[in-house]
């Protein structure tokens, strides 16, 4: 912490002496975030802060509210006639930010460009069960599925673009609806938006808002300080959070979060198919530990994927706390006796991979020593990014560290753990596989009754929880800081910024 804020005072002394950067205008909001927004045109959006910035661009037929749940935003009333249709009533009087009235034609569009396969959109896959689209009227439009799918009105949340809307990676994006407009791009260095005086909800109360690009979690705390950031969410280095908390100027804000952090097991390794050693590593771990010493209380010993905020989370499922002796008997069991009774040699040895972020790394060497006390040496390797993902994606692990952001319907399950799902079909990068699950999967994407769902969804994750293809760690909470002067935002629990449309400075 101490060497932590003395490169921050250090920082602060070298930028007295070089010049400021371009000041937005007055009124304008300036949120520092971590990586610039890579593709605005939600047809193609698949990173965090695109979707974010795109979110307060673009408006889309549903979107997610504080508590994870669905609501009508473009809808005015939608319906399901059957278990294959949705039915949606549009507002009138809505317009684009050329102009143009936004119509059913206009998401009819939307939604057929993202289908087209020479689009290359890497969103058409999750429209592999609608069979055909129809405008009813200017505003009445019917979606039909090829077979039920429960899952399908997640994608409903796409923002909504003009029908003839070119396509195109080097192109201007395409004009939305929402309560933002785009005014500037300054590629890989911000983003400017001001505000849609004609928003056909509320105008907002801000005049604009300045997403700035800062890679580096230290500058960002130091533009914090010196005032020309107003607003920074969850990617804060967790030892300055103390500090910044005693900001005169600053508030804080934590809420429960839903990203995932957890550990990935390759199910294929012969040590780790054995499902009482992945229970093993699980109890072994002291994720409360590193939760106060490492993360500044900024998560919550995780249970499982789904947190506590989601419909379908099943909390008849047991955390994991530490038990060593438990996870020695278990790899007592599992055939894996200690060689030398608590001596230096080990019981077997597994390889652990991160990215070279010092936080991933402190992280790992706390499990590397928590795991040795059941008898496990850990081999730590950090890798950058690219080449890290790129291991995981091709199944080159035994043990990897990762986090799942903005989980909403649990249908997440059947990308993660189907055994369809192996890649490049899916996200099941441990080669998990179980004929049980996989049926309950395929019964949880096909029912729509809601209740009925989540006793599936329950069953789900009772028997990962036994089989644990991942070992849960923590939810990530939200970490707000912003100037005492910003009235209003609402943390959501998927990192949204749509709470801006509704955010006042003060004098």
């Amino acid at each position: 912490m101490q060497l932590i804020l003395l490169l921050l005072f250090f920082l602060l002394a070298l930028s007295g002496c070089r010049g400021s950067s371009a000041q937005p205008p007055p009124g304008y909001i300036t949120i520092g975030i971590e990586s610039f927004p890579l593709q605005l045109d939600p047809r193609f959006a698949t990173d965090a802060n695109s979707s974010r910035v795109g979110g307060l661009i673009y408006n889309a037929l549903l979107r997610v509210d504080e508590k994870s749940q669905l609501q009508p935003e473009l809808a005015r009333r939608w319906t399901m006639p059957n278990a294959r249709s949705y039915l949606f009533e549009l507002h009138e009087g809505v317009k684009f930010h050329d102009g143009r009235l936004l119509t059913a034609a206009d998401v009819k569009y939307t939604y057929e460009s993202i289908g087209d396969a020479k689009n290359l959109s890497p969103k058409r896959s999750l429209l592999k069960a609608l069979a055909g689209i129809d405008v009813l009227d200017s505003h009445t439009i019917r979606f039909r599925l090829s077979q039920p799918h429960a899952p399908f009105p997640e994608h409903f949340t796409i923002g909504v673009v003009p029908a003839g809307t070119a396509i195109g990676p080097s192109g201007q994006p395409p004009p939305g609806s929402g309560p933002f407009m785009l005014e500037k791009i300054d590629p890989g260095e911000r983003v400017m938006l001001k505000a849609n005086a004609n928003y056909w909800e509320n105008r907002p109360k801000a005049l604009g808002l300045v997403f700035k690009s800062i890679p580096d979690a230290m500058v960002r705390v130091l533009e914090f300080k010196k005032g020309s950031i107003d607003f920074l969410q969850n990617d804060i280095e967790p030892e300055v959070i103390p500090w910044l908390a005693k900001q005169e100027n600053a508030s804080l804000q934590a809420n429960q979060g839903t990203t995932f952090q957890y550990i990935g097991i390759n199910c294929s390794q012969p040590i780790l198919r054995d499902a009482r050693v992945r229970r093993a590593l699980a109890h072994a771990i002291d994720r409360d530990a590193i939760i106060r010493h490492l993360l500044n209380g900024t998560g919550v010993a995780a249970s499982g994927l789904l947190s506590p905020l989601n419909w379908a989370y099943n909390d008849q499922v047991p955390g994991w706390p530490r038990d060593r002796a438990k996870a020695k008997l278990l790899l007592d069991q599992a055939g894996y006796p200690d060689p030398d009774g608590d001596g230096p040699r080990p019981r077997f040895r597994l390889s652990y991979k991160t990215t070279n972020i010092d936080l991933r790394r402190r992280i790992a060497e706390a499990l590397k020593e928590q795991l040795a006390q059941v008898g496990i040496e850990l081999e730590i390797r950090t890798y950058e990014w690219g080449t890290f993902f790129s291991d995981v994606k091709k199944g080159n692990f035994h043990l990897f560290s990762l986090a799942w952001v903005g989980i909403h319907d649990p249908d997440i399950y059947y990308q993660l753990f189907h055994s369809a799902s192996f890649p490049p079909n899916g996200d099941n990068r441990g080669r998990y596989s179980n004929a049980q699950l996989d049926a309950l999967l395929e019964d949880g994407r096909t029912t729509t009754d809601l209740f009925t769902r989540r006793k599936i969804y329950g069953q789900v994750q009772q028997i990962l929880a036994s089989e644990l293809p991942y070992i849960p760690l923590w939810w990530v909470k939200n970490v707000v800081a912003h100037k005492r002067n910003l009235q209003g935002f609402v943390p959501y629990p998927d990192g949204s910024f749509v709470s801006f449309k509704q955010v006042s400075v003060t004098p």
